[in-house]
This record gives C-alpha cells, sequence and structure tokens, in this order.
C-alpha cells in the first residue's frame, strides 16, 4: 500500500488533508483527513504536525479495513487521536530541581509531584 500526501485546504475553521491511496489490485482511492483549528492551539498540535496526523489517522483506519467496512472517503481526526499523537511523537519533558545537597539537578517526575501535592493538603 502507497499513501501520498497531495496536499491540504482550509475551510472555514479546518483543515483539510488530501492523500492518494495505491493498494493493488484495487484502483487508486482519494481521502481527506479534516482536523479542526483548534487542534493547532499552543501546547497542542504545530502547524508541522497536520500532515502526519492525518497521515497516522488514514493508516490506521485501511489497515482496520475489510471488504465489509470499507474506510470513508473523508475522515476526522478525533481528541483521542490527537492525545496518541502527542503522546507517540511529543513526549513530556521530566521537571527538574536542585538537589537539597546543591550538587545537581534531580529529575521529578508528574506523578512524584502529585504525591508530594496531596500529602501537603491531606
Amino acid at each position: 500500500m502507497y499513501i501520498q500526501f497531495v496536499g491540504f485546504n482550509i475551510a472555514g475553521s479546518s483543515r483539510i488533508y488530501s492523500f492518494h491511496v495505491i493498494d493493488a489490485p484495487q484502483e487508486a482511492r482519494e481521502f481527506t483527513v479534516q482536523v479542526h483549528s483548534d487542534a493547532f492551539l499552543p501546547a497542542r498540535l504545530k502547524l508541522q504536525d497536520g500532515p502526519a496526523i492525518c497521515f497516522a489517522r488514514l493508516e490506521q483506519a485501511l489497515q482496520g479495513e475489510t471488504r465489509e467496512s470499507p474506510v470513508a472517503a473523508h475522515l476526522s481526526i478525533r481528541e483521542r487521536d490527537i492525545r496518541e499523537y502527542l503522546d507517540r511523537n511529543c513526549p513530556r519533558k521530566q521537571l527538574t530541581k536542585k538537589k537539597e545537597d546543591g550538587t545537581g539537578p534531580l529529575a521529578v517526575g508528574s506523578s512524584d509531584l502529585w504525591q508530594r501535592g496531596r500529602s501537603l493538603t491531606n
């Protein structure tokens, strides 16, 4: 299977990404994947992520396709798709603070901070 990104258009409050799919012996097919503009707010997707997240969404849909349940020609990016994409491609950085003896940074995970914050309030 060959998936080719063709380009995108801006329509209303969305970006619509177009793809051309060749999967012999079937005929070539055209797909679009829509991403709402809110997905590109700070701390979410970057504009450069648009083609990649849409490609991943289309590829996932095509892998689950059956003869009885073909993939729709128009797909949308869901909140779940965004979370999964960000988890795979933009891992959260660990917070750091100085060690109590002042010898350097100490890695602190978010769960550690939650536990500390929880114990302070209980």
